[in-house]
């Protein structure tokens, strides 16, 4: 681990540059660096940690985790020393300031700690999922710890009490259910509880399909398309991706496993089995599409043995495979670029861009089948939920409303 100062910074700034991050922000980020130094020359300080990170945020910010009332300046001082601390720790940016630190202790700690690893390493989930694991667990070991509730102690009413006392939206409601019922029959699993206490954690009737789903134009998907400057190694490797999300429909899983091996040039067809159903999948190789592939491989693709096409352009994982978190990045970059109204307030991801490509395609009358088979659903069920999206259908849905005969109206007027 680096812990020279100057070097740290240097190998950040050069980091930095790789990711072509704009002149502005740059220079932002490179300002809070120079504070940070100024403050460890004034303490003697010639290495850095993650202490001495925190220490500077605590006593010059009131903290190191963002806050709501904080100024933007603020928090892009506090990102810039987190970005020291998580390369320093892990060779790569934090993708996100957290905003509450996740701290388990003591026996009921140690037990959502042993869960935790359970499910990194057996269960290999994503850090992301686990992500929403501690946040939820976080909130209902704080619930028990400050009640003296041993886990042994839970029965539906108190667990139903702290959903009350949470106040959850129906879908925070169900996920964090979801979270706390795993838990605790893991706890039961393990044989860590005597009992399975799982069971008192009632079912949430929150549908998720009854939500109407994000969506942009076609006008709009070209001109984000559009925005792409591929002159450069990155902006070839973004133009790739945007083309594989908004023409084929395909998940952030499916486009950082994407290999040359499933690629067959000589009949002009992309097979796989997708990483979320195994369903196989069978798609036409686009001209726009190959030509991006072939143009990213010779002239923007790091050297690298990893079999995914599309890699790391970042110089601590240059050549690796490209996580889900870094698609969500691109696709936000260029929505901000190509202007797109209100992208803030909405989904922006590869998610968004597929239900899109539905939409659309639903909007040309093009047949429910076949729009299954291009998002590789195995029937039209899984499909029904972009119906929901498509107004202008649904407006030639409308029934004629019947005539109301009844003494309380008349003419359209109530008496």
């Amino acid at each position: 681990m680096i812990t020279d100062f100057e070097t740290l910074i240097k190998l950040c700034d050069e980091e930095l540059r790789q990711r072509e991050y704009t002149e502005k922000h740059y220079r932002e980020l490179k300002s809070g660096w120079i504070e940070l130094s100024e403050w460890m020359n004034t303490h003697k300080y010639t290495e850095f940690n993650q202490e001495i990170g925190y220490a500077y945020c605590d006593e010059t910010f009131g903290g190191h985790l963002v806050q709501k009332d904080m100024s933007k300046k603020i928090k892009l001082k506090i990102r810039s020393v987190r970005m020291l601390i998580s390369y320093q720790k892990d060779g790569s940016f934090e993708f996100r300031t957290p905003k509450v630190e996740y701290i388990f202790s003591g026996a009921l700690g140690e037990m959502v700690l042993n869960y935790f690893e359970y499910c990194e390493q057996e269960l290999q989930l994503l850090p992301k999922t686990i992500n929403i694991k501690k946040l939820h667990l976080h909130e209902f070991i704080t619930y028990l710890e400050s009640r003296k509730y041993s886990i042994n102690d839970l029965n539906m009413q108190k667990i139903e009490n702290f959903f009350k006392l949470k106040k959850y939206l129906p879908s925070v409601r169900c996920s964090a259910g979801r979270n706390i019922k795993n838990f605790l029959r893991y706890l039961f699993d393990v044989g860590t509880t005597p009992s399975d206490y799982s069971i008192y954690v009632l079912k949430s009737n929150y549908d998720k399909k009854i939500k109407l789903q994000t969506t942009y134009t076609e006008s709009e998907v070209k001109a984000i398309i559009e925005s792409v400057e591929r002159s450069s190694a990155i902006g070839k490797r973004d133009y790739l991706i945007l083309l594989l999300s908004a023409q084929y429909g395909w998940r952030s899983s499916e486009i950082t496993h994407f290999r040359f091996e499933h690629i067959d040039w000589d009949k002009n067809i992309i097979r796989f089995n997708q990483i979320k159903t195994g369903n196989a999948v069978e798609y036409p190789l686009l001209a726009s599409v190959g030509n991006a592939i072939i143009d990213y491989a010779k002239n923007g693709r790091p050297l690298t043995n990893t079999p995914e096409i599309i890699v790391s352009a970042e110089k601590s994982r240059k050549g690796l495979p490209l996580s889900s978190g870094t698609l969500h990045s691109v696709i936000t970059k260029y929505m901000r670029k190509a202007s797109i109204q209100n992208w803030q307030n909405k989904k922006h991801g590869t998610h968004a861009l597929r239900y899109s490509l539905a939409t659309n395609m639903l909007r040309k009358n093009i047949s429910m089948p076949i729009i299954s088979t291009v998002l590789g659903h195995q029937s039209t069920e899984s499909t029904k939920t972009y119906l929901r999206i498509d107004i202008t259908k649904l407006r030639q849905c409308v029934l004629p409303m019947p005539p109301v005969y009844s003494k309380h109206y008349r003419s359209g007027v109530k008496l």
